[in-house]
């Protein structure tokens, strides 16, 4: 019935054994305030080394970009270090990993950039609030970035992906989508610019795809990947003709030739989410001719279903890998992923509990013998 789902495949240069991804999450384990990837986190990532592909949490690339108090980094040789205790272990499970690079632009709080404002495409502010190391507070004003000052962020996306082949990763994906910056860039609602970083989109691509281009000078297009969410606001950030916006963002990727596109795509009320949308639904498949993979409340049944027909080539689950650890294995075996539903409430606290405490089905049957 799921057999498509354990079928490998190649994700660019990445060989995958199943198309069962790991999507990535934010769990809120690192350490603060250094963004040091904890022992924990090598203990949650192993368990999970099942699934044909980890995307990692989304990880920092400088201070700047940092906006979890407990996300963590990857600008210092200490990130290295730590990091690099999860990728030998997922490797040693016979896994692959590939780390999610972050930078959350405005949604970025000051209190976080001692006391000074984030940077976005324009001078905007997210709507909402920000998680702070003193607690929730309001977003604040961001002021836009120079041109000299983009390019210095380019650099360091540069520098974070030399640092991920330092720590031993598979690849590196950009996140580029949920309203952080690279998205802040692609929109229209929050890319007011009149520069060539701005107006038409594919002004508003260029952004993506300087970054994209530093990413493979460092991996080489097959080891590189991208997170977009062509599915209407989020975090504030939204656009006036999504289909034309993401169309040009999918011309980057294919004129880059990277190894994969993820979609967060949530559930069929999305804008991208029913086959019988015009025009825009399947935007990024026609103009991205490389591996695509959908991500969002699927089931092992709608997974089998999309790829089946065409619509995608594998499917990254998120939430269901928090409290299944073995989800590969319970997919394959038909049982039913309930006992182990997670708890929202432990998702971003410290410690072990609802992180690295869930059982695998061989552990549940030893505790019931």
């Amino acid at each position: 019935m799921y057999d498509i789902l354990f079928q490998p495949i190649q994700l660019g240069a990445i060989a995958a054994r199943n198309r069962i991804l790991m999507a990535p999450l934010t769990r809120g384990r690192s350490n603060y305030p250094d963004a040091n990837p904890s022992d924990l986190m090598v203990e949650y990532y192993r368990q999970r080394a099942g699934a044909g592909l980890i995307i990692s949490e989304a990880t920092a690339i400088s201070a700047e970009g940092r906006g979890w108090p407990n996300g963590p980094g990857i600008w210092t040789d200490e990130h290295v270090a730590g990091w690099k205790k999860v990728t030998e272990a997922v490797h040693a499970e016979g896994g692959a990993i590939v780390l999610q690079l972050w930078h959350m632009g405005r949604t970025v709080h000051p209190d976080m950039l001692g006391g000074e404002p984030p940077v976005s495409a324009s001078a905007t502010c997210a709507p909402g609030h920000a998680h702070t190391p003193t607690g929730r507070q309001n977003y604040q004003p961001a002021r836009a970035l120079g041109k000299d000052e983009i390019a210095r962020v380019v650099g360091d996306y540069r520098k974070a992906a030399e640092n991920a082949k330092a720590a031993g990763f598979d690849g590196v994906q950009l996140h580029g989508a949920n309203g952080y910056l690279v998205d802040q860039f692609l929109r229209d609602s929050t890319n007011l610019r009149d520069d060539e970083y701005g107006g038409t989109a594919e002004n508003r691509a260029r952004f993506l795809r300087e970054v994209l281009a530093a990413l493979v000078d460092v991996w080489g297009a097959g080891r590189v990947s991208v997170r977009l969410s062509p599915n209407g606001e989020t975090q504030g950030c939204d656009d006036s003709d999504p289909a034309t916006t993401f169309a040009a963002a999918a011309k980057v990727c294919e004129d880059l030739g990277i190894g994969f596109v993820e979609l967060r795509q949530p559930g069929p009320d999305g804008t991208f989410g029913q086959t019988d949308v015009p025009k825009q639904d399947g935007v990024i498949r026609k103009a991205y001719t490389g591996p695509l993979v959908l991500n969002s409340d699927y089931t092992a049944k709608e997974a089998v279903a999309d790829i089946e027909s065409g619509r995608c080539d594998a499917v990254a689950f998120g939430r269901p890998f928090i409290s299944n650890p073995d989800l590969p294995d319970r997919i394959a075996a038909g049982a039913d992923w309930a006992p182990n539903k997670d708890v929202p409430k432990s998702w971003y606290l410290p410690g072990p509990e609802g992180y690295t405490d869930y059982p695998t089905m061989a552990e549940e049957r030893e505790a019931a013998e």
